[in-house]
């Protein structure tokens, strides 16, 4: 007899194969959940941003779902894709596929099934312009973005065009329609990735360097460029995450936090760009971390509060 793991459906246990459980595991870790969790908090933001009053629970769920699973599938084409790379780097290779657990054909129709169902379940159950910035996401992260990663430094920043979306997902689910507001939040996404990937190209550059993928730290050793432009970038999110209030999404509440979080970002960009130390990148990329939940829970608190 096989050995099984027991599940609970109804309050009953029953024999789960380790083997059946153990590939269960491993197409849930090809979506990155932990990742896309910040995918669905910021699109759900948005949703909120723009409906303070709520949405129907029927749009809230579609928007959550669909998101989901075009934020997973794209994650899935991005292993697929990188797999290669991925077996060449300490913290990658144990994926599913450079592990070999999964091979690359599994990986596609996963991708291609969890992708499209994301799609037409946006397009279907919200709107046809929440299902198009979702679709413009997904494209321009595996089309654009995965391929370049190994040919330019440059990569980072097209990555983080679709990092940034999310908000607008959330924001078109409930409004069907595109204005300032939403451009600025995807700005303060997209300002706020630079610092962020640039603490953790630096952290893992010789990894970087080893799975031949060009990042600043890897063409440029010594790391002032790197320094310099989370310092720029930092600089330039803080002005830019006050402008919600402008557009009366938010209040002075919001403003004193944005202010705090995004002084501790510029000091700590200032001293890794001082010191480009492992010390300074990790004290950098842990704040960040913090920086946008705490940033997008203030903002949405506010806005409901107004």
């Amino acid at each position: 007899m096989k050995p099984a793991a027991h599940v609970a459906e109804a309050g009953r246990p029953f024999p789960v194969p380790v083997e059946h459980a153990g590939r269960l595991a491993d197409f849930v870790a090809l979506t990155k959940p932990r990742l896309n969790l910040l995918v669905l908090v910021t699109a759900v933001a948005g949703l909120y941003l723009a409906s303070p009053e709520g949405v129907p629970t029927s749009i809230l769920l579609h928007t959550i779902l669909g998101t989901a699973l075009v934020a997973g599938g794209a994650a899935a084409f991005n292993q697929v894709w990188e797999r290669e790379t991925d077996a060449l780097m300490k913290r990658t290779r144990t994926r599913p596929i450079p592990s070999g657990r999964l091979g690359r054909t599994e990986g596609l129709v996963f991708a291609s099934l969890f992708s499209t169902a994301g799609i037409v379940d946006l397009a279907i159950a919200v709107n046809l312009l929440c299902a198009g910035v979702a679709a413009l996401t997904l494209l321009t992260y595996v089309v654009i973005y995965t391929p370049l990663k190994r040919r330019t430094s440059l990569a980072t920043l097209i990555g983080a065009v679709p990092g940034a979306l999310p908000p607008v997902i959330g924001w078109t689910a409930a409004t069907e329609s595109l204005s300032l507001a939403p451009l600025v939040l995807f700005g303060i996404v997209f300002l706020w990735q630079m610092p962020h990937f640039l603490a953790i190209a630096w952290l893992y550059r010789d990894e970087y360097a080893a799975a031949g993928i060009p990042l600043l730290p890897v063409l440029e050793p010594d790391g002032r460029r790197t320094g310099r432009q989370a310092l720029l970038y930092a600089a330039a999110l803080w002005p830019v995450s006050l402008m919600p209030t402008l557009l009366g999404l938010a209040g002075g509440a919001y403003i004193a936090l944005a202010t705090v979080l995004g002084g501790g970002l510029i000091i700590l960009s200032a001293r890794f760009a001082r010191d480009r130390s492992t010390t300074a990148a990790r004290r950098l990329f842990l704040f960040s971390i913090i920086y946008l939940p705490l940033l997008w829970g203030a903002l949405v608190a506010d806005r409901l509060w107004i």
